[in-house]
């Protein structure tokens, strides 16, 4: 591969972000009447407020993502959901800077090459942005860009070793998307000593976000039990369920299995394989399979091959592009492409789990679940 500039792979991942955000945005914005209704609603529209989630349970997205969406009511429609889609697709950008970043300083004192590590981002990066202008743009979807881009920020946090900011940002997730809840073993990732802090952190800025709705609104638990309908392409055919819609243990059920595998990684020493553990127990279990949901994979998948691995290729993140987006716009039936969703979510599983990892880190010492006693100092690597 030809060198690359420090800035390079920046200018071209741009490009490709403006030719994706322009072949797409003129038929986008799918999703975005919920987000700014919700964002109506929060500041205080009728049978809004505190009672948003009590009347509107079909809004399943989180507080601070209706606080974000609702900055954009001002503009007319239109050109507030384009501005949201423009806002949305640059945190894309940012994310793969913030990754390569978390990557540089995670990897100091192993010999890594950083021209390698940028060609790693930009391979990595040209199948990531093409999925994150789908949930950015086509769909509008603010609450998982929000907790995706949260989650990248408790990323570059924990490789710091900042607690009270990987704690704080990941609960920012959670108050964007409930499900970002799988990407809480994050946190174990710390050392031990920092661990109070940073779930007291997590858990102070999760009870602010949520509890005014369940305390001020009782009622608002009805929005934990809306259920949609469960596609014929959906994982959950293949494992046996026939009900027509959200059985009720499904949402727990990810949650749960998201967690476990969370944690499982942490204690294995692979903690940059969390998010993507997270991403696989949602498309599994998940009742639906809108293609947006894959944008969280590929994070998963890009932390994984960038911080993870020491390839030059990031197979991961192609592969989950190609198995679980791909497909989409092929002739294959409903069955066969759910069967392929749920073999990405096994092969990628078993794989990051239990594929051996040679960590070639020289001099630093590593906790119980596989987490260096602090950060190397000095400045990171642009």
């Amino acid at each position: 591969m030809p060198v690359i500039g420090q800035r390079t792979h920046l200018v071209l991942l741009a490009a490709w972000t403006l030719l994706w955000f322009a072949v797409v945005e003129p038929h986008g914005g799918f999703s975005w009447h919920y987000l700014r209704t919700g964002g109506e609603l929060i500041y205080g529209g009728a049978g809004g407020g505190l009672n948003l989630y009590a009347h509107h349970p079909e809004l399943q997205m989180g507080p601070v993502s209706f606080l974000v969406a609702g900055l954009f009511n001002p503009f007319p429609e239109g050109t507030g959901q384009f501005l949201a889609a423009a806002l949305m697709s640059l945190l894309g950008l940012v994310i793969l800077v913030l990754v390569g970043r978390s990557a540089a300083w995670h990897l100091l004192g192993t010999g890594t090459n950083h021209q390698r590590l940028r060609q790693r981002v930009l391979v990595a990066g040209l199948a990531f942005i093409p999925m994150w202008i789908e949930v950015a743009v086509r769909f509008g979807h603010l609450d998982d860009v929000l907790a995706l881009f949260f989650t990248t920020l408790a990323v570059r946090a924990l490789t710091r070793g900042n607690a009270a900011l990987t704690g704080a940002f990941l609960a920012l997730a959670l108050d964007s998307k409930p499900t970002a809840l799988a990407f809480l073993p994050l946190l174990l990732a710390l050392p031990r000593r920092d661990w109070l802090r940073a779930f007291l952190w997590c858990a102070a800025l999760v009870a602010v976000a949520w509890l005014p709705f369940f305390v001020g609104a009782p009622h608002s638990y009805a929005a934990a039990q809306f259920t949609i309908p469960v596609q014929p392409a959906s994982p959950l055919r293949w494992l046996g369920v026939g009900a027509p819609d959200t059985p009720p243990w499904g949402r727990p059920a990810q949650a749960a299995l998201g967690l476990a595998l969370g944690c499982l990684a942490v204690a294995r020493g692979r903690w940059p394989a969390v998010v993507l553990l997270g991403a696989n127990a949602r498309i599994a279990l998940d009742p639906s399979v809108y293609t947006y949901y894959t944008a969280s994979v590929l994070l998963g998948t890009l932390l994984w091959d960038t911080i993870g691995q020491r390839r030059l290729i990031p197979w991961w993140t192609w592969i989950g592009l190609l198995t679980l987006y791909v497909p989409v716009l092929t002739t294959l039936d409903d069955p066969a492409r759910g069967l392929l969703r749920l073999g990405f979510v096994v092969v990628s599983t078993v794989y990051v789990l239990f594929r051996p990892v040679r960590d070639r880190r020289r001099g630093r010492r590593r906790s119980a679940l596989g987490q260096e006693s602090g950060p190397v100092p000095g400045p990171p690597p642009t």
